[in-house]
């Protein structure tokens, strides 16, 4: 297909990057643009996570400074500069991982090449889009200001709805991750993982980290090397290796129409990040511009010894957690086991498997076994056992529960960890500060992702109280610092005072 001729936003786009790497002024003036040089835009992936820490770091500054208004705020033409130049610098970079340039879009081309798209003519976000390669087709399309407005400004009661559909990424390094060539298939906007500490070895290949969700709107292929036949699972698991399942299958009597297993890769929160979202930085004197707390550049975390495993990191600690830390349940316990019994027997066959939860696809014998378990958990749920909620919510937040496949999953998954801790369930409560702390399932929320981590340790989870404890340390290392500085101010107006003093009285003798 033939390049697109050039658009306005495609001059304004490189001339923002020139003026930049000249030191020149961006016209009309850009915020924060000091703090920026600091993130080193070299053009990587790493520089996304870069300004994805400033980005919450201005977001923070904003709150302790009582600035956090959008509405105000996109009035400034300093900081809509400043977020149309993260978008247009993400643009860059995701087009270089495409080996092409960046085509950028207003509203009046996208209205005219992409008609089907729904666009809201005042909505800020949605007046410009990248196109990153040269196919044209839609879904080559990337709204970079979506993820920048989320990070800036989302909150339980400031939802974020893509363009495309779905969720919008909770920052830059996720959503330009999730569209890179290693990613995305020639057809479709496909699923991959991405884990920690995997170094690129070229530009095509990614820094996988577990901050990312991936998902999926299409159909694996049915590929020898990725389908688990009927003929193979009748025969259910029954290799010595392998989990059987076959004793089940005289509850499979429930008709599935669809036999995909789906899953989505949340964002996961780690010690690190939960404690840097949770201290609040000292207060800044400027009432317009809050005064930034020095950009940290990201560390090199150790490689974590523990196998990676193709379910997300959030659930498998959850399935750990509800064996290791008891909870007693009034009522329920006996459907719940019955239930974890069979739907344990999945989870340790798709652990086995080398590929994507999403691509393991069982019998429909298999699937109606499953369906099953899943109908004992809902029973054992609705009769108050927070336990058998939180599987079921699992299963909800991961498109494999009862309401696969329809607008509800993620909203039901969410309702029932919400059931879970509103009823002192540690394990619920924590699960539910990770899901505010990084945007899964929720708007991200890092006020309420505090307070359920301070609930879970007030109710005994013993990793909860020892984030709580760290970060209340660190506030207390922020506050002895701000008094030693007031301290300091103080001992030096003192001693200009006693100078001052001592030389009126030489001045008189």
């Amino acid at each position: 297909m033939s390049a697109s001729p050039l658009t306005p936003l495609d001059y304004i786009a490189e001339g923002y990057w020139q003026d930049f790497l000249a030191g020149r002024p961006i016209a009309g003036g850009i915020a924060y643009e000091t703090e920026l040089r600091a993130c080193i835009l070299d053009e990587s992936l790493e520089s996304l996570q870069r300004i994805d820490t400033l980005l919450s770091q201005v977001r923070r500054d904003m709150i302790k400074s009582s600035i956090w208004k959008e509405a105000t705020l996109l009035v400034d033409e300093r900081y809509r500069n400043f977020m149309v130049f993260l978008a247009f610098y993400a643009g860059r970079v995701l087009a270089q991982q495409w080996q092409s340039k960046p085509h950028w879009y207003g509203q009046f081309e996208l209205r005219k090449r992409y008609p089907e798209l729904t666009l809201i003519t005042d909505d800020f976000y949605q007046h410009m889009a990248v196109g990153y390669d040269d196919s044209g087709v839609k879904e080559r399309l990337f709204f970079a200001l979506e993820p920048i407005g989320l990070r800036l400004f989302g909150h339980i009661d400031r939802q974020f709805d893509a363009v495309q559909g779905g969720q919008v990424e909770s920052g830059l390094y996720q959503a330009v991750s999730l569209r890179l060539p290693t990613i995305l298939s020639n057809d479709v906007h496909s699923v991959s993982e991405l884990t920690a500490n995997k170094v690129a070895t070229n530009k095509a290949t990614i820094h996988k980290v577990t901050t990312h969700q991936v998902t999926d709107s299409g159909n694996p292929s049915a590929d020898s090397n990725t389908h688990v036949g009927t003929s193979q699972l009748n025969a259910p698991l029954n290799k010595p290796e392998e989990v059987s399942i076959g004793a089940e299958h005289n509850l499979a009597n429930v008709v599935v129409t669809d036999s995909e297993s789906r899953a989505i890769q949340p964002a996961m929160p780690d010690t690190v990040t939960e404690l840097q979202t949770s201290v609040v930085p000292p207060e800044s004197g400027n009432p317009i511009k809050p005064e930034l707390t020095k950009v940290v550049q990201p560390i090199a975390r150790p490689t974590s010894s523990v196998k990676n495993t193709s379910t997300p990191e959030m659930f498998t600690q959850l399935l750990v957690e509800l064996d290791e830390i008891a909870v007693p349940q009034p009522t329920g316990d006996v459907q719940y086991q019955q239930a974890r019994k069979v739907l344990d027997q999945f989870e340790q066959h798709i652990a086995k498997q080398d590929k994507p939860r999403r691509q393991v696809i069982f019998s429909d014998d298999h699937i109606a076994a499953k369906n099953k378990a899943l109908l004992l958990l809902q029973a054992a749920a609705k009769d108050g056992n927070t336990a058998a909620m939180l599987r079921l919510a699992m299963y909800e937040l991961l498109d494999e529960g009862l309401t696969a496949g329809s607008d509800n999953q993620k909203k039901s998954g969410v309702e029932w960890v919400n059931q879970a801790a509103s009823k002192n369930d540690s394990r619920a409560q924590r699960l539910l500060s990770k899901m505010y702390y990084q945007g899964v399932g929720v708007s991200q929320d890092i006020g309420s992702g505090r307070y359920w981590l301070e609930q879970a340790a007030d109710n005994g989870h013993a990793e909860a109280a020892n984030l709580v404890q760290q970060w209340q340390q660190a506030e207390m290392l922020l506050t002895t610092q701000k008094q030693e500085q007031h301290s300091t101010k103080r001992y030096q107006l003192l001693i200009g005072a006693i100078i001052a003093v001592a030389l009126l009285i030489i001045i008189i003798i």
